[in-house]
């Protein structure tokens, strides 16, 4: 087990191509940090970078209190597990599990007894013996995390390892992966850009934005005070609605509930509720009706402003809102959100 330590990272390519810009963060021994972001916004290169498998314009990397800039990934007590399992398709899984362990001149007794423990954490010891063609996907990437678990390593670096499972098989790798990093308490660096797994994931969040970091903090951190309107539609699905504060279709009980700077307000679907009657609200709007998404318990109901504006609420149970009916919703003044003209967070 080790902290992990990034000194103002920085990777660019030829043509003054900067893909990580100037990235620090500190990763504590036992921590599973996921790092989110769009497509293209640096997170796998990142990760690659603490892996040693891409080389480092500038600043310092630290394992377990080790500079490891010019480390070869053997060299850095690191495993990684990639979303193409990456398994050797001629090796049983036995074999698989075994071949890193075997490179570095393991005792057989040794190799047998982590063979046994990581199969029987993963329940995978009825396949001990079968080729990786004859696995499922989610076989698969337990056999793909298996092999980094009989390392026993520093830190586990995980490269969107479900992206290729089907969604209720991906619901339940991540709690899978979840039990098995808190019961072996390894540092663990999970890159994803499905923001419901990074949420569920993570004990912290790393939200990358054009090779910076926008945010870290704890999944309700962000999700409750997000720094900066990209966080804030990032972070929540559907995304929080964004308004300008000029926006003719938006009522407020009060401007002075607008602190200074503010440029815009945001909503979580969530947080806006049906008004009706004169039950006080600090936001209120009027809005049709354009789609209703049933989601078994609730309903997510898509509307449009006078203005032609876009929102999205959330209602409980079966909605019987009808398409295109005029509604008015509102919100509270506690669940409303403040960002700058630099759509940074107010206050």
């Amino acid at each position: 087990m080790a902290e992990i330590k990034l000194n103002d990272v920085r990777k660019s390519y030829g043509g003054g191509i900067d893909v990580i810009k100037g990235v620090s963060l500190d990763i504590a021994d036992g921590e599973l940090l996921v790092l989110v972001g769009p497509s293209g916004c640096g997170k796998s290169t990142l990760l690659r970078m603490i892996a040693g498998l891409e080389g480092i314009t500038a600043g310092e990397i630290g394992i377990g209190g080790r500079r490891v800039n010019e480390l070869e990934p053997s060299e850095r007590d690191i495993a990684m597990v990639f979303q193409n399992y990456a398994l050797y398709p001629h090796m049983t899984v036995r074999q698989n599990l075994a071949y890193g362990l075997k490179n570095r001149n393991t005792p057989k007794d040794e190799i047998d007894r982590r063979i046994a423990k990581a199969a029987a954490s993963l329940e995978i010891e009825p396949y001990l013996e079968r080729k990786p063609r004859q696995l499922s996907g989610g076989q698969r990437q337990r056999v793909a995390m298996g092999r980094a678990i009989v390392r026993e390593p520093a830190a586990f670096l995980f490269d969107e390892p479900l992206s290729n499972l089907d969604a209720k098989l991906r619901v339940q790798m991540r709690v899978e992966i979840k039990r098995l990093q808190r019961s072996l308490a390894t540092t663990s660096v999970y890159v994803t850009h499905d923001q419901m797994e990074a949420m569920t994931l993570a004990d912290r969040l790393v939200v990358l934005n054009g090779g910076l970091i926008e945010q870290v903090g704890t999944p309700i951190e962000l999700y409750e005070k997000p720094a900066t309107t990209f966080v804030a539609t990032f972070i929540g699905s559907p995304a929080m609605n964004l308004f300008s504060t000029d926006n003719p279709s938006l009522t407020l009980s009060n401007p002075d509930l607008l602190p200074a700077e503010t440029a815009t307000i945001g909503i979580r679907p969530e947080d806006f509720y049906l008004a009706e009657g004169a039950e006080p609200a600090a936001l209120t709007t009027e809005a049709r009706v354009a789609a209703v998404e049933l989601i078994g318990a609730e309903s997510y109901v898509h509307a449009t402003l006078p203005t032609g504006d876009n929102v999205v609420f959330r209602v409980a149970g079966r909605s019987r809102i009808a398409i295109d009916a005029p509604v008015r919703i509102a919100a509270k003044a506690e669940r409303l959100h403040f960002f700058d003209g630099h759509n940074v967070r107010v206050q």
